[in-house]
């Protein structure tokens, strides 16, 4: 078995362009950029979230974008969007993977990343204590509320196409219009 830092060597080394995680032991998830559709879904819901981010002179909360965040058991997740509240944490450190578990985790659903999204990295979160985490699917428009209940992840609500709602963790009204391209073309 590799370690932590082993693994993360082999990530550090990986092409510009490539993202690592460590999501099962001794296994590096490789990835490349994500698509227009997952993008465009990402940059809605980071703008929709401005009200509530400090770094762009919101309040309540750090939100910070595709950060490396170093769990439990040697794993290494890169949630799309994640989330820290200010009052538990001042200042986020000068760390890189950090080491402070967010508050709140967004994953954007992409064909190549949906299973391992699902499978891996929510129940990851979960047992990891993070509160609260999303599962935005571009393709159905959704966007799934999860809240850790003893360990699990547990849906709370869902929010859809163009609605207004107000979707914890965060306490302001989120437009969910403007995060979705055209829906693709159905095929049989």
């Amino acid at each position: 078995m590799r370690t932590f830092e082993e693994l993360y060597a082999e990530i550090v080394r990986l092409p510009e362009g490539m993202t690592g995680e460590i999501l099962e032991e001794d296994v590096v998830r490789v990835m490349s950029r994500p698509g227009k559709r997952h993008r465009r879904a990402a940059g809605g819901c980071l703008d929709a979230l401005s009200g509530a981010n400090a770094n762009l002179r919101g309040t309540g909360w750090w939100i910070e974008v595709e950060t490396e965040i170093r769990f439990p058991q040697g794993r290494l997740a890169v949630p799309d969007l994640a989330g820290w509240r200010v009052e538990r944490v001042p200042d986020l450190p000068d760390e890189n993977p950090l080491t402070v578990l967010p508050d709140w985790c967004c994953e954007i659903l992409s064909p190549r990343t949906a299973r391992d999204d699902k499978r891996l990295k929510l129940p990851l979160y979960a047992r990891s204590g993070v509160p609260w985490s999303w599962l935005v699917d571009p393709i159905l428009r959704l966007v799934e509320v999860y809240q850790t209940v003893n360990g699990l992840p547990a849906l709370v609500t869902t929010a859809q196409e163009d609605e207004r709602r107000v979707l914890p963790p965060f306490e302001l009204e989120i437009v969910l219009d403007g995060w979705w391209l055209p829906a693709p073309p159905l095929t049989e």
